[in-house]
C-alpha cells in the first residue's frame, strides 16, 4: 500500500510542472541572461547618473544646456538653434528601436526577409545615431576646446557689465545672474577679429573690439627661400598674447573678459573680475556618460549587423524558434534607447 502511494508520487512528480527540463518563468536560459545582463547594465549607468546629478546640484554655477548645445551641422553657428540637433539625434535612435520591433515581430512570423530588411534598418539608425554624436563630441572638442578637464562654458553667478578697453563699463553688454558666457580660445578670437564670425553671448567674440587693427593684423603671408608664400597659422596678434589687454586676459591660449558686478541697488563693485571656467566636471561627466551609452550603441551595431548576416544565411531559420537570437539583441537595443532617455534628461534638460 505505502509501496503503491510512493511509486504514484515519483510518477506524478516526473509528468509535473517542474522536470527539471522546463525554463522557469517560460524564458529560455539566453533571454534570461540577457535580463541579468542589462539589470546589471542599469546599475552602472545609475551610478553614474546619481554621481551627475550630485555634482550638478551640489555646484553653485552650472553650464546651461541651451546654451552649450545649440550649434547645428552646416548652419552658421550665430544662428542659435537649442538643442535641436539633440532633438534629431533622439528622434533617430527611437525610430531605430520602432524597426527593431519590427524585425521582432518578422521573426516571430518566421519571415527571413522581414527580419533582414528590419534589421537593416535598424543597424542605419544606430549609425546615423553614432554620426550624430561624433559631430557633437568634435564641435565641442575642437571648436569650443572642452575637455575632460576643462570646461570653457560658464555662468554669472551675479548681474553686471562687461568693460571697454580703458576700463569703464560698457553698457551694452549687461548680463544677469545666471547668465552665459563661453570663453572663446585665442584661436576662436582671432577668427572673430578677422571678421569670420563666431558665436556667443554678450559680445564674447570681440569682434568690433579692435577694429583699426584688422589689416595690420591680417592672416601674414611669409616666405621662403624659394619666394613662395604660405599662411602661418600660428601668428598671433600682439593683442591676443598672454597678458593683461584692458578689456580681457589672455591666459593658456584662453581669452577671458573682465567684467564689473552689479549688487542690488544697481551700483557697480570697485573690484574687476575675469571670466573663469565653469566647473570641470561638466566635461568629465559628459564625456564619460555619453562616451559610455556611444560604446553600448556602437556595440549594438556591430551584434546587431552579425545576427542580420546569420539571419540572411538561414542559420536562424533552421532552428524554428522564432529567431529568438533577434528577439535577445532586440532587448538590448531597446535598453540603450531607454537609458538614452535618462542621459537626455540629465544632460539636455536639466
Amino acid at each position: 500500500m505505502a509501496t503503491d502511494t510512493v511509486k504514484e508520487h515519483v510518477e506524478q512528480s516526473e509528468g509535473g510542472a517542474w522536470d527539471g527540463g522546463k525554463a522557469p518563468m517560460k524564458a529560455s536560459y539566453g533571454k534570461l541572461m540577457m535580463w541579468y545582463f542589462l539589470l546589471s547594465d542599469a546599475f552602472t549607468f545609475t551610478g553614474f547618473l546619481i554621481a551627475y546629478g550630485t555634482l550638478r546640484f551640489s555646484s553653485p554655477t552650472w553650464p546651461v544646456p541651451d546654451f552649450v548645445f545649440k550649434t547645428f551641422p552646416f548652419v552658421d553657428a550665430s544662428n542659435e538653434l537649442p538643442l535641436i540637433f539633440v532633438t534629431v539625434m533622439s528622434f533617430v535612435l527611437i525610430i531605430s528601436s520602432g524597426t527593431m520591433v519590427r524585425a521582432v515581430q518578422e521573426g516571430h512570423r518566421e519571415n527571413q526577409k522581414g527580419v533582414v530588411f528590419w534589421m537593416l534598418m535598424t543597424i542605419i539608425g544606430g549609425a546615423a545615431f553614432l554620426g550624430c554624436q561624433a559631430w557633437e563630441w568634435s564641435n565641442l572638442i575642437g571648436t569650443e576646446k572642452m575637455t575632460v578637464t576643462r570646461n570653457p562654458f560658464g555662468t554669472h553667478t551675479h548681474a553686471g557689465a562687461y568693460l571697454n578697453d580703458d576700463g569703464s563699463i560698457n553698457d551694452e553688454e549687461t548680463f544677469e545672474l545666471g547668465g552665459s558666457y563661453l570663453i572663446h580660445s585665442v584661436e576662436h578670437a582671432m577668427h572673430a577679429h578677422h571678421g569670420e564670425g563666431g558665436h556667443g553671448d554678450g559680445g564674447n567674440a570681440h569682434e568690433g573690439h579692435e577694429e583699426g587693427h584688422d589689416e595690420a593684423h591680417h592672416d601674414e603671408a611669409h616666405h621662403d627661400d624659394h619666394g613662395h608664400g604660405h599662411h602661418d597659422a600660428h601668428v598671433i596678434p600682439a593683442e591676443y598674447q598672454d597678458g593683461d589687454h584692458g578689456s580681457y586676459v589672455v591666459k593658456d591660449g584662453f581669452v577671458h573678459r573682465k567684467f564689473k558686478i552689479m549688487d542690488e541697488a544697481g551700483n557697480y563693485s570697485d573690484d574687476t573680475y575675469t571670466e573663469a571656467f565653469g566647473p570641470k566636471a561638466f566635461g568629465a561627466l559628459f564625456f564619460a556618460i555619453t562616451g559610455f551609452h556611444g560604446f553600448h550603441v556602437f556595440s549594438g551595431v556591430l551584434f546587431l549587423f552579425i545576427i542580420m548576416v546569420n539571419a540572411a544565411s538561414g542559420q536562424y531559420a533552421a532552428r524554428k524558434n522564432g529567431y529568438e537570437m533577434v528577439e535577445k539583441i532586440g532587448l538590448y537595443w531597446h535598453f540603450v534607447d531607454l537609458v538614452w532617455v535618462f542621459v537626455f534628461l540629465a544632460f539636455y534638460l536639466l
